[in-house]
């Protein structure tokens, strides 16, 4: 193989200089690489298409369920709404509050939390408010503020407080909970009484 490899190169160079060569081969790779380069450019747009004919497999359809329509009820025949009873709406098996086991434990950043959550779950009962997944606490006390001006002041500090502890990383103490509770009770007593702040 080294025998026949040394005629060949032998043979070339007698024919082309090695300087000659090595240009040869400089070009033919900067033409390649430009090939490479601009590919779709020089690929002519249209080949030839070759057809093949489609398969049509059958298909299978389930059948359609049909909905019944439901009768009307008479006008007058619905039950009157009752005014919701504006009660914290986590309340354990044992009859305690989450957030009275959280603060009881000394958990009071998340006591202060579900006491928050706590009053916008009576908001939305109330139908006050209707959050929508994402919305912070500010945006929830500037909807009710808006709908029941009476909440504004104490769901403003309690929106206010929640924020400074759970998102300002202030640390929760118990008087922090105390005065979470007050603000939290004195909204339910004014969307109940309708009171003015």
């Amino acid at each position: 193989m080294t025998r026949a490899w040394d005629e060949f190169a032998a043979s070339v160079f007698d024919r082309i200089s090695p300087q000659s060569l090595f240009l040869l081969l400089l070009l033919a790779a900067a033409v390649a690489g430009a090939l490479w380069y601009w590919f779709p450019a020089w690929v002519p747009r249209r080949f030839p298409r070759v057809r093949l004919p489609r398969l049509r497999l059958p298909r299978w359809r389930l059948p359609r369920l049909r909905r019944r329509k439901r009768k009307k009820k008479p006008a007058g025949t619905e039950k009157a709404r009752t005014a919701p009873a504006f009660e914290p709406s986590v309340v354990l098996p044992d009859g305690t509050l989450l957030a009275d086991r959280l603060a009881a434990e000394g958990r009071y950043a998340e006591a202060i939390r579900q006491r928050l959550r706590d009053i916008v779950g009576d908001l939305t009962a109330a139908g006050v408010v209707s959050p929508l997944p994402g919305t912070t606490a500010a945006e929830v006390a500037v909807t009710a503020a808006t709908q029941r001006p009476a909440v504004a002041a104490p769901l403003a500090g309690a929106t206010d407080l929640f924020s400074d502890i759970w998102y300002g990383d202030r640390p929760a103490g118990r008087d922090h909970d105390d005065h979470m509770r007050t603000l939290t009770g004195e909204v339910r007593t004014r969307m109940t009484t309708g009171g003015t702040p």
